[in-house]
């Protein structure tokens, strides 16, 4: 591929057009590093009980998995813009460079806060490969193919769903622990060497000013949702901090709105907002984002609780999902490429989600396992119909040297719309939990001394089939409650889209 200083790394292949090898084995090199960037946000689930019980400090065990999450979140900002500054190669091979370190660090931690502070070395490095392999796909291919390619890459997001919590427990089981963070690094050696060789450099001779205090006001403002999203789940209860990180969000997204109203060259440029297919899929995005990656947690609680299942199996049940969501994310691609239309995705994405989740409150401990495998299938259609829908759009509505930014906008409104997602879901769940509770019968109440707050799969279990029976019906109709509320909030994403416009992705960038 013959580029010239002035290109990015890549110039866009024309629509249709067959990509040449080395296109191909840039953008392959972008998936596995995404693929590492995104499997390392659930490979860890599984082997977290085996990591506290060599380390200790148990109560801290949660801090592993979103260490990585709110330096993943904090960082792709950087990334993105650093990208269209600088050009992707530097800065996507500094990130696996990061992510390859931090990766070692965790592999050979000596205690829990030392796996900590690795794993916000690894998500610095995480964030900067998923903004960039998405980035690098909107600018190896013209705007129609790049919904081709995009579902290629959301499907490999959904595989790493499916197989993260698997190959954690897998390798765990026989390698120990520590290998869940070595297996990085040879592959990740690998995909550095090869995007080292396969992408050319961008040499740029104008001098840029990176605007780290919009930056740093960015992460601050991300960092404390983020942070608050966990923070309010905490079983201790409210402090302070609950109080705190909305007021310290609030301030530090209005001066970064001061910040960028005036640097020479802002980290994310406020005249993207100009376009209303930019304001409307960043908002669509956070919604998206509480009721799909925000969901999980719960769906996995209700249905092992509900069914007695155990975690494994209830695993599988999560399966069809994300086989769904594969095959309609690359089908959705091609639909795109070939029609340039994608509004009507988004639009029957949230529609099926909101009736999804009413038909959950039709869910018993008596429903048959094969219908709750449908409705995951259902599930995973809806993720399908939106993530890399959403990607396609926002990148089409920008400027091919404001990819990155882009890109990175809607990666950090969906970390976002995830920690909402658990926080607002969860609080919505324990009040109606508690409510549900103070109406139990007098002997199923004796049996739950936290009441149904407390209620956990094994305890559940172990009641008497007659308890056992109120005892569920009760605490289904405190998530119904949340199901219903997840609706709402699928319908109002629903009307947001409905607000896009029905444009026509042209074939030539």
């Amino acid at each position: 591929m013959t580029l010239d200083s002035t290109l990015p790394e890549a110039s866009p292949v024309e629509a249709g057009a067959r990509p040449d090898l080395t296109t191909l084995i840039v953008y392959f090199g972008a998936l596995i590093a995404m693929f590492m960037a995104t499997i390392d946000m659930q490979i860890v689930v599984t082997a977290l009980p085996t990591i506290a019980g060599e380390l200790g400090n148990l109560h801290l065990f949660g801090w592993v998995g979103a260490a990585y999450l709110l330096s993943t979140a904090a960082v792709a900002p950087f990334y993105g813009k650093l990208g269209d500054m600088y050009g992707r190669k530097n800065v996507v091979l500094t990130a696996i460079t990061l992510f390859l370190l931090g990766s070692l660090v965790c592999g050979t931690a000596w205690s829990m806060e030392s796996l900590i502070a690795a794993r916000v070395l690894q998500g610095i490095g995480g964030g900067g490969l998923m903004v960039s392999a998405f980035a690098m796909i909107g600018e190896l291919f013209s705007p129609r193919d790049r919904a081709k390619y995009q579902g290629y890459s959301s499907a490999v997001f959904a595989l790493s769903s499916v197989l993260g919590p698997l190959a954690g427990g897998y390798i765990t089981s026989l390698f120990g622990w520590r290998w869940v963070f070595l297996v990085n690094l040879p592959i990740g050696i690998v995909v550095l060497a090869v995007l080292a060789f396969a992408m050319r450099g961008r040499f740029n001779e104008k001098k840029h000013r990176i605007d780290y205090l919009g930056g740093l006001l960015l992460a601050i403002g991300t960092t404390a949702i983020v942070y608050w999203g966990y923070h309010v789940l905490d079983p201790a209860g409210p402090d302070v901090l609950t109080f705190v990180l909305p007021v310290l969000a609030l301030a530090a997204i209005a001066s970064f709105i001061m910040v960028e109203r005036w640097a020479q060259e802002p980290i994310v440029p406020l005249r993207l907002f100009g376009n209303s297919t930019v304001r409307i899929v960043s908002g669509v995005s956070v919604v998206a984002g509480s009721v799909t990656l925000g969901m999980f947690f719960y769906f996995a609680l209700y249905m092992q609780t509900l069914t007695g299942l155990s975690p494994a199996k209830v695993g599988f049940l999560f399966l069809p999902a994300s086989l769904t969501s594969m095959v309609i994310s690359i089908l959705a691609g091609r639909v795109i490429a070939a029609t340039g239309r994608y509004k009507w995705m988004p639009v029957v994405a949230m529609g099926i989600g909101g009736l999804l989740m009413i038909g959950f409150i039709f869910i018993t401990s008596h429903t048959p396992i094969w219908v709750l495998a449908v409705m995951m299938g259902l599930f995973g259609i809806s993720m399908g119909l939106q993530f890399q829908v959403l990607i396609v759009a926002i990148q089409a509505a920008a400027p091919l040297q404001d990819i990155g930014a882009v890109t990175s906008l809607i990666t950090q409104a969906r970390t976002i719309g995830a920690s909402l997602g658990l926080a607002l879901n969860g609080a919505v769940m324990t009040w109606a939990l508690n409510r549900q509770t103070s109406e139990l019968p007098a002997d199923a109440a004796a049996r739950l001394p936290e009441g149904l707050t407390g209620l956990s799969p094994h305890l559940a279990a172990s009641l008497p089939d007659a308890v056992r029976d109120a005892v569920l019906s009760h605490y289904s109709s405190a998530f119904n409650v949340m199901f219903i509320w997840v609706a709402v909030l699928y319908f109002v994403a629903m009307a947001l889209t409905l607000l896009l416009e029905d444009i026509q992705i042209p074939k030539r960038g």
